[in-house]
């Protein structure tokens, strides 16, 4: 007795289901292993200088501003060293009323991982922006620093003040953050780099107030082939950042 041909045809469509999905079953990565492919599509050798620019503004209605710039280029030096440079201006306009807004929650935005970015506002006419930008360029070799500003130390800070508020700079728990205070109950803004995320948050409680906080991290890349020792100084001074908090 011959087995019917549609018979076999359904035993073999049962089977190819299973069969694929035993071969084709995804693995799951471990934290440890993932860590270790993390940037293996950049050759290190061809990363020959990296900075980080941070810059935070607050303007408020009447026109003064408080603002800074801090900026770290790696070359030469495992350690990352930061200079901050303060700035402030008085306005001429009408001061806004004292800030009656009330926000609530976002405890958990200090927390996030990656890039986080946030604007609560609870007042009229405001403007806020955040942004960061990666810069990636080729060179025949890493360009020349010339940091300008104040040296930023462990556990220490820079601050300055004006009519739109209080601005501090302070590199601590292997991190750096740019926290602005606003005068008349305005509000708050806090921008930082540490445990491998970028936060950028501000919160509003007045009217009339413009806020920017800006990141830029800049890569060059080099056009030219690198020798062994190069390529692990290069490398070296990356994880150096990592094993350093940021």
């Amino acid at each position: 007795m011959k087995t019917p041909y549609w018979l076999i045809a359904a035993c073999l469509a049962l089977s190819l289901p299973a069969h694929a999905a035993s071969i084709f079953k995804p693995v799951e990565l471990k934290d440890n292993e993932m860590a270790e492919l993390r940037g293996r599509f950049v050759m290190p050798g061809r990363i020959i200088s990296f900075g980080i620019v941070m810059s935070s503004t607050w303007v408020s209605s009447k026109g003064d501003v408080v603002g800074a710039t801090t900026s770290m280029q790696l070359q030469n030096t495992v350690k990352p060293q930061f200079y901050v440079s303060t700035y402030s201006a008085e306005g001429n306009g009408t001061p806004a009323a004292k800030g009656t807004g009330i926000v609530t929650g976002g405890a958990g935005l200090s927390t996030g991982q990656g890039v986080t970015q946030s604007v609560r506002a609870a007042g009229d006419n405001n403007s806020a922006y955040n942004n960061v930008d990666i810069t990636i360029s080729h060179a025949g070799q890493a360009p020349a620093v010339n940091q300008q500003g104040t040296l930023l130390t462990e556990n220490n800070s820079v601050s300055v003040a004006s009519g739109a508020g209080n601005l501090t700079v302070s590199a601590s728990g292997g991190g750096i953050q740019m926290a602005i205070e606003a005068n008349n109950n305005q509000g708050a803004s806090l921008q930082q780099i540490a445990q491998g995320g970028v936060l950028q948050s501000t919160t509003l409680l007045g009217a009339g107030n413009a806020i920017t906080n800006m990141t830029q991290l800049n890569v060059v890349m080099g056009a030219n082939s690198q020798t062994t020792a190069a390529s692990n100084c290069n490398i070296n001074q990356l994880i150096g950042l990592r094993n350093l908090g940021y």
